[in-house]
């Protein structure tokens, strides 16, 4: 179980990181290496949103390789894969099959590290 945890830890962090570098080979102008939505890239355009995104992508993508802060890391991408998911079930479907694998492998990490998000689920908070 070790084994497949840590695979889609890095298949994961592999996305991710890749798809924060095709973002910011696009920001700069150039063609993108991986396979990208027009709308999707409309809907981010050329500026802070789309810079922002993809650096929360590669930070997030580097932590998921190398294993360090695996919840913040999970927690951080929960509201981008959301996002993503809604995207492609709504307005573009051509890459659908992507978003639902990466939200499944997010299901299975954010399960398996269920007990690290227990203090976030407390309603009276420790002080």
């Amino acid at each position: 179980m070790k084994m497949t945890i840590r695979v889609i830890e890095v298949f994961l962090g592999l996305i991710f990181l890749g798809a924060g570098l095709n973002g910011y080979v696009v920001l700069f102008g150039f063609e993108p290496f991986a396979p990208t939505s027009p709308a999707a890239m409309e809907f981010l355009g050329d500026g802070y949103l789309l810079a922002m995104e993809k650096g929360v992508e590669i930070i997030a993508g580097i932590l998921l390789i190398i294993r360090r802060f695996v919840p913040l890391a999970l927690v951080v991408l929960a509201g981008l894969i959301v996002n993503i998911l809604a995207f492609h079930i709504f307005v573009d479907s051509e890459l659908l099959l992507l978003a639902i694998v990466i939200t499944i492998f997010e299901a299975i990490l954010t399960w398996h590290y269920r007990e690290n998000f227990k203090g976030l689920l407390e309603s009276k908070p420790k002080q």
